[in-house]
């Protein structure tokens, strides 16, 4: 079942983003978060830029998230996101990647969004995978922009441009 996020999701949620801020380049943060934190960050995509904050569960237990931010402040930017997927370490390659992204897409299509950024760290195949299944092409590459585990870190851009 993919719903929208809520507050209570928020541990399980921490929980799957935390072991890729440890383990990963996937993200660039470098510390751990709590719950009331994460609970911050799902109301302000929801509440303050109306964007979907999305959960997949299976069999009562989430699996996954992916939701939309905003891709830039200025005002020409309004009708482009940039989109972010984590599934747990223990269901990757399970295909719920696929209907979790969809979903985010199909519901940002409904909001009348025109693109969505797909930025990555790199290398990442299971990512770049993903959204070149889904439509999206790879627009840029940035070398050398994250430091993290004692080396600098690549980061690629997919666009797709919602039709």
């Amino acid at each position: 079942m993919i719903r929208s996020a809520k507050p209570e999701d928020a541990s399980s949620i921490t929980d799957i983003y935390n072991h890729y801020i440890i383990h990963s380049h996937s993200t660039f943060e470098i510390d751990p978060i709590d719950s009331n934190e994460m609970v911050s960050r799902i109301d302000r995509v929801q509440n303050e830029f109306q964007l979907p904050w999305l959960v997949m569960e299976v069999e009562n237990k989430i699996v996954g998230y992916a939701y939309a931010t905003q891709w830039k402040v200025r005002k020409a930017y309004s009708k482009t996101t940039e989109s972010s997927i984590y599934l747990h370490k223990d269901q990757g390659g399970k295909g719920y990647g696929m209907p979790l992204y969809a979903e985010l897409m199909k519901q940002l299509k409904a909001l009348d969004y025109h693109a969505i950024i797909g930025g990555m760290s790199l290398p990442n195949e299971a990512s770049r995978a993903l959204h070149e299944k889904l439509g999206f092409k790879k627009i840029g590459e940035f070398k050398e922009v994250g430091y993290k585990f004692d080396r600098w870190i690549d980061v690629g851009y997919w666009e797709l441009v919602l039709k």
